[in-house]
């Protein structure tokens, strides 16, 4: 039988998209957090049918782990565009004081989708025959000098926004994976070493899925984003430019990368979850 915490999330998306055309308030408004909860809870239970565990059933503390840690990301990437101007929200003023809690709770569901998604493409074993076809070593010298383009990756779009703003989107991968690797935590570099892309596929894959979702959804909401885009905000699909879609392909990388050095900080040997 499905879960029901996935019957809720079903339930949480059927009622959503209703009101989409209702507009029964102050459901409307908060349109965007509840589908992605719904979201959540749906890919979760599909995983716990495919594997019989999941992380609301097994690991439910660390669930909910992953939605703090989520909020406190997103709020260094907006923090970050203060800067870089590249996106900003319609809407939220007519939340008042509150628009403060619906952003963090907004915010809090990215991670959880990333390794919902994640685990849910581990699990149908759709790369799991892909892999390179040597070994790579990997040197310290790489390492450091993948650390240093990740410093100024991260400096650049401070001062030079307008240019240099993709590179968000990089530099906390450059920074953070080597020192994952160095220090024995689960690891981009590590697999690609150990020739395995199982992870690092599934990754890519679920960033551009969720990438579409992100703004399918944003598009059709009453409070959403938008973007300010140099040079490349032409052709929009949604509100994003097509050109900006390749942003989600790192930003995955980025958000495994970041998870895994801030749980490595409380915890020497981690067992991987995705």
């Amino acid at each position: 039988m499905f879960k029901k915490w996935g019957i809720i999330g079903i339930i949480l998306i059927i009622l959503s998209q209703i009101n989409f055309f209702l507009k029964i308030q102050p459901f409307a408004d908060w349109y965007f957090p509840i589908i992605w909860i719904g979201y959540i809870l749906i890919i979760d239970a599909v995983i716990y049918n495919i594997n019989k565990k999941s992380l609301v059933n097994n690991h439910f503390f660390h669930f909910i782990g992953l939605f703090i840690l989520s909020a406190l990301f997103w709020h260094i990437f907006e923090i970050l565009n203060l800067f870089t101007q590249n996106w900003n929200y319609i809407g939220a003023d007519n939340l008042g004081s509150i628009k403060y809690i619906f952003k963090l709770i907004s915010f809090s569901t990215v991670l959880p989708a990333l390794f919902e998604t994640t685990s849910l493409i581990k699990s149908i074993h759709l790369f799991d025959k892909v892999k390179l076809r040597k070994k790579y070593k990997l040197s310290k010298n790489f390492l450091f000098l993948m650390i240093f383009l990740g410093i100024i990756s991260f400096f650049l779009p401070i001062f030079f926004p307008k240019f240099t703003f993709p590179l968000i989107w990089l530099s906390f991968f450059l920074i953070l994976d080597p020192i994952n690797y160095i220090n024995n935590q689960p690891s981009i570099m590590g697999h690609i070493k150990n020739r395995n892309l199982k992870i690092p596929l599934s990754l890519l894959l679920a960033g551009i899925m969720l990438g579409f979702l992100w703004e399918f959804w944003n598009y059709w909401a009453t409070i959403k984003w938008v973007y300010d885009v140099p040079f490349i905000g032409f052709f929009k699909i949604f509100e994003m430019p097509i050109l900006g879609y390749l942003g989600y392909f790192p930003f995955a990388f980025e958000l495994y990368s970041m998870y895994w050095f801030v749980r490595s900080l409380f915890i020497y040997k981690n067992k991987a979850l995705i």
